[in-house]
């Protein structure tokens, strides 16, 4: 593993200089070709910062729009269109839709509305070890227009009242869409945090396949060359009753100052 500066103190960098120059040369389902390791874990302490890349902009708007669409329990690209948000277009159909992905399993997997559920856990029952978010539903993957990458986080209030998440992801470009990733369930963690009377904590993330693209090679060089700068912090402006009722003028990211973006092709 080639060491560089940037890696000195974040697990994401670490694990994109790890797959990126000890990964396997893998062939996958778009035909880009990847370099990939299987079974990997990070940690991201989020009680201290908001983990938006600095070694790169990232772009917050779209992560708390999509999450809000996913909250929403919408498939259709309407609502991101309407934000300005174009991050699902290759997988939409010519009227926007994407079948029963994320959003659909979220607010009804089988009848069950488990955003609901799991704040009424947190209100009645903050100890259990079954507050569970899925969006692995087998019998509606095939009418998906892209099965659920991030398909399961757990989230458990821990005795010093923080609130920690685990997201387990089956398949993970690291280059464009871990980033995106790791803030949304950071996201998603801070709002429940916020609302339900907990602090923010950790967010582990643990990986199936983590890969990056043989056409994203020289961007992370790039970007592993560079140094981290300060993380910025997340301030949620008011404080709702439910985390569906939050909208995008609630959040604000301060003191985020970091490197240009890179840009890269999307692997549909």
């Amino acid at each position: 593993m080639i060491q560089t500066m940037a890696t000195l103190d974040d697990p994401y960098l670490d694990l994109l200089d790890l797959v990126q120059w000890g990964g396997e040369a893998t062939q996958d389902r778009t035909g880009v070709g990847t370099k990939s390791l299987f079974g990997q874990r990070a940690v991201y302490d989020i009680h201290r910062r908001f983990p938006l890349l600095t070694t790169k902009k990232v772009s917050f708007k779209n992560i708390a729009v999509e999450l809000l669409w996913f909250l929403r329990g919408e498939t259709n690209t309407k609502f991101l269109k309407d934000h300005g948000v174009t991050i699902w277009d290759e997988w939409a159909d010519k009227d926007g839709n994407l079948g029963p992905i994320y959003g659909k399993q979220w607010r009804d997997f089988g009848g069950v509305d488990q955003i609901v559920e799991i704040e009424n856990q947190l209100k009645n029952d903050p100890t259990s070890r079954r507050i569970i978010l899925s969006a692995w539903n087998p019998q509606e993957l095939k009418q998906m227009a892209l099965p659920p990458c991030h398909m399961m986080a757990q989230f458990s209030v821990r005795p010093n009242n923080k609130l920690e998440c685990q997201l387990y992801q089956r398949s993970a470009d690291m280059f464009l869409g871990v980033p995106y990733n790791i803030a949304s369930y950071s996201l998603l963690t801070y709002m429940l945090a916020h609302t339900h009377g907990f602090l923010p904590g950790s967010l582990t993330h643990v990986i199936g396949d983590a890969h990056v693209y043989n056409n994203h090679k020289e961007q992370v060089k790039l970007q592993l060359t560079r140094e981290s700068r300060p993380s910025p912090q997340l301030v949620i402006k008011r404080k709702c009753d439910s985390i569906l009722d939050y909208n995008l003028e609630d959040f604000e990211i301060v003191g985020y100052d970091p490197h240009p973006a890179i840009p890269a092709p999307v692997a549909v």
